[in-house]
């Protein structure tokens, strides 16, 4: 397994911590993508987002601020993170700050990156008034770099003069998407359960960065892989902790990601420590992927610490359900992301749920079970009144939903519902994805009930 470098060529945005990074990466792709806080280190893994100019597209990457001579351990990640993007990207955006003028950690950066082979465009940001530049604009060319370029990531000054020079370095020659659409997968949990280490062991790199500091992992983000089941974009997200914990602004933005990556999904995977088992809190995160109707697989991860005997899998699995037991359909895979044990039987089961989410059954397939159905379970009935079940059609996936059309809708009890529900499951073997039954009433017309 393996991750891909991006099929269209790719742009890094470099530099210190604090000079609007990712406010210029929210601009340039349109979204609010990565968390903007004036606060040092709040980006901390790189960010990709897809920047589109005159019809063409690039791969934009967000990346941590840099501090190259840092001894602190969180920032030397961070470095490391910054280097591979530098590696990967075809042009570099090194991102400067007016109000600030140039110090000794720019000086530094320009240094680095005046000796990569690569075009690097200096933006200079917060030029918030149009007009000539500030005088401290040109003290800028102290760096050692040609081009200049004036922006304002907040007001949008600026943007297109760095877009054109940006695309006029990059060859787009052979820079077209391959391949059939991938699967978006969000890996959610509360912190520490292995969310990061889990991209890490599947795309055999770094991809994101690893502490056992909670909150380490800040945005969601996205890795690429392509392996013999198919083509997916992992999206690794921050921990989820229960809402009176969470205190400061940055990790409420922060679990806001998380839960938009669950919205923007295909499948979930919600990983548990097998040490510590479910908790109260990873049902309300399951809960939410429940209420999207999102196709989801539980990851019991370190299952290599865990001390077993003959029975140990079974009665961890009837654990399991009975927290779940609001959910029956989801998967267990029962893995150790450090030691690589069994991680492919999550893209086995990716592939199954998925199928499964985004499966059409034809209306006369689905009107042939009814009938069945109804055959052997007749419908029930009230004072003299009997439900009539005229016929049912599917009108969605992502879940799977269905419409089934009544003549009464209080006639329709919810045991005679689960029952039809069940039908369906079982009948067109949709045991492991959640599934919407909905009733509307239509009366047969000149007809009295």
């Amino acid at each position: 397994m393996r991750e891909i470098k991006m099929a269209m060529p790719i742009v890094a945005i470099v530099g210190r911590a604090n000079v609007g990074k990712s406010a210029l990466f929210n601009r340039l792709v349109g979204e609010r993508k990565s968390i903007t806080m004036d606060v040092p280190g709040v980006t901390r893994d790189r960010i990709y987002g897809d920047c589109e100019w005159q019809n063409k597209t690039v791969s934009l990457v967000d990346t941590g601020g840099l501090d190259i001579h840092s001894h602190d351990v969180m920032l030397g990640q961070i470095k490391h993170q910054v280097e591979i993007a530098i590696e990967q990207a075809d042009v570099i955006i090194f991102v400067v700050d007016l109000k600030t003028g140039i110090t000794a950690q720019d000086s530094e950066i320009a240094e680095m990156l005046r000796r990569i082979n690569k075009p690097v465009m200096v933006a200079v940001n917060k030029c918030d008034h149009l007009g000539e530049p500030a005088p401290e604009f040109y003290e800028f060319y102290n760096l050692g770099f040609d081009k200049l370029l004036e922006v304002s990531a907040t007001q949008g000054y600026g943007i297109g003069d760095l877009l054109d020079a940006v695309f006029a370095h990059v060859n787009f020659v052979g820079s077209q998407a391959v391949g059939e659409k991938p699967l978006k997968i969000s890996v959610v949990g509360r912190p520490n359960v292995g969310k990061s280490s889990l991209v890490n062991r599947i795309s055999n790199e770094e991809r994101t960065i690893v502490s056992e500091v909670a909150g380490t992992t800040r945005d969601a983000t996205d890795t690429l892989i392509e392996n013999k089941h198919g083509r997916f974009v992992f999206v690794d997200t921050a921990g989820i902790r229960k809402k009176k914990r969470v205190e400061e602004d940055l990790e409420y933005f922060s679990v806001i990601r998380a839960f938009k990556a669950v919205d923007n999904s295909d499948v979930c995977l919600m990983l548990i420590d097998a040490n510590e088992g479910p908790s109260e809190q990873d049902t309300k995160i399951a809960g939410y992927t429940h209420g999207k109707g999102k196709a989801i697989i539980i990851v019991v991860n370190k299952w290599d610490m865990l001390e077993k005997e003959a029975k140990t899998i079974n009665d961890y699995k009837g654990r399991l359900e009975a927290t779940f037991a609001f959910m029956s359909y989801v998967p267990f895979c029962f893995v150790s992301v450090k030691t690589g044990q069994r991680i492919d039987t999550i893209f086995e089961a990716i592939k199954r749920v998925y199928d499964q989410n985004s499966r059409r059954i034809a209306t006369g397939t689905l009107n042939a079970m009814l009938a069945e159905a109804v055959t052997k379970v007749q419908p029930p009935s009230d004072r003299g009144r009997h439900l009539k079940i005229y016929y049912i059609t599917q009108i969605g996936v992502n879940p799977p939903t269905f419409v089934v059309f009544v003549n009464h809708l209080n006639l329709l009890r919810p045991s005679y519902k689960r029952y039809l529900e069940n039908q369906i499951r079982k009948v067109f073997e949709l045991n492991l994805t959640p599934l919407i039954l909905i009733a509307r009433e239509r009366r047969e017309k000149g007809k009295q009930e």
